[in-house]
């Protein structure tokens, strides 16, 4: 291959060989000349021979000519190689970069579908919460539609109160009075003030009427409605519950709902104050968990007056215990004295013992003899 430029031509290129005849051609028409010439004069003959070596000197330019395009060819695909090796080596290389990153987004992928994956799960159960929470209060809904199981409701709810604040001995659930009238809960407290009876309304109906006004002329009919309804409920409590002897002079009204307890106190406080003039107090079930810590304060002093007595019974025993203790201690301290008493004794009549043995193991006999009597009732 001969490359000229950016023309490349093979050695059977038609041009190649084209070249190579005329040449050949004017080196065999220069040979015909000297041939006939062969007779001319000798200038004639220099210059052919300058011709021939010129021609020689061309002949040996373009074998060296086809060496070097040789050799540039051959550098031309060495250089050709080493790019292709390098565009190779850039290939792979960025292969191998786009699968990591293919690889890191398919873990990233998978890991995001995992997480969706957990969310949804997380959805569904809180759908399944929700449905069921959904449920409860279409229940609770039916519950309250109906007065008698209303009523249920709120015993219930003022039964887990009372349990929570009371001991059990302090209450009763559904007491019968001496009226025949069966009270909710009746908190057994101590005279003054007495038992007290704690009944549950709620006024519902009025409740959601009111909420649901939206005009003035409905607003009045529902505040009146609810007004009858609280007025009906506190004389109902003060006639059959407020018994004088045997009931406090005064009854509580559990309302089960924090709500209708604060419309009531915020927008009709003249029931409140019908209330009070009754001495029916109105509660909810936070003020009534309140007030139930309240009367067991008041049952725990009652009962520790209860128990006044005894503990001071129990002191004048203990104190004639104490007394009884001291008098034994002086005569065990007084028999201690004597026995110290009769112990020196004892010790005197060994000492005396001891010298007459002394004397008897010496023979001293004329000393044997006492200087004084002895003492009638002395030890000896």
């Amino acid at each position: 291959m001969i490359r000229l430029g950016p023309l490349e031509l093979m050695w059977n290129d038609p041009l190649v060989l084209a070249v190579a005849g005329v040449l050949a051609l004017l080196f065999l028409m220069l040979w015909l000349t000297l041939r006939a010439a062969r007779g001319a004069s000798a200038p004639m003959v220099q210059q052919v021979g300058l011709m021939a070596q010129r021609v020689q000197s061309l002949a040996e330019g373009q074998e060296r000519l086809a060496g070097g395009l040789h050799h540039v060819s051959e550098a031309q695909a060495m250089s050709q190689t080493a790019m292709l090796q390098v565009m190779e080596q850039r290939l792979a290389e960025v292969q191998r970069q786009m699968g990591d990153s293919l690889h890191g987004t398919a873990t990233r992928t998978a890991r995001s579908l995992g997480e969706l994956q957990q969310r949804l799960e997380t959805i569904d159960k809180a759908q399944a919460n929700i449905e069921k929470l959904s449920g409860n209060v279409l229940s609770l809904q039916d519950i309250l539609s109906n007065k008698q199981t209303r009523g249920a409701f709120g015993e219930i709810q003022l039964h887990d109160i009372v349990l929570k604040a009371l001991p059990s001995d302090a209450y009763t659930m559904q007491a019968t009075l001496s009226n025949g009238r069966r009270a909710d809960c009746l908190v057994h407290l101590p005279q003054p003030p007495g038992p007290i009876v704690i009944d549950s309304k709620f006024p519902l109906e009025p409740y959601e009427a009111l909420r649901r006004a939206q005009t003035q002329p409905e607003f009045d009919a529902a505040a009146r409605l609810l007004r009858q309804a609280v007025r009906s409920h506190i004389r109902a409590i003060a006639d059959r519950y407020i018994l004088e002897g045997e009931t406090a002079d005064g009854a509580l009204m559990f309302l089960p709902s924090e709500a209708v307890y604060a419309e009531l106190h915020a927008n009709f406080p003249e029931l409140v104050r019908e209330g009070f003039a009754a001495k029916v107090w109105i509660v909810s079930p936070t003020t009534c968990m309140a007030t139930l810590n309240t009367m067991r304060a008041v049952l725990k002093d009652a009962r520790m007056r209860e128990q006044a007595g005894a503990i001071r019974k129990e002191l004048a025993m203990l104190y004639q215990d104490v007394s009884r203790l001291g008098e034994r201690v002086a005569n065990l301290d007084r028999h201690f004295g004597q026995a110290a008493k009769d112990i020196d004794e004892i010790r005197i009549s060994a000492e005396k013992a001891g010298k007459r043995a002394r004397r008897l193991d010496n023979f001293d006999f004329e000393e044997l003899a006492p200087e004084t009597p002895p003492m009638i009732g002395a030890a000896e």
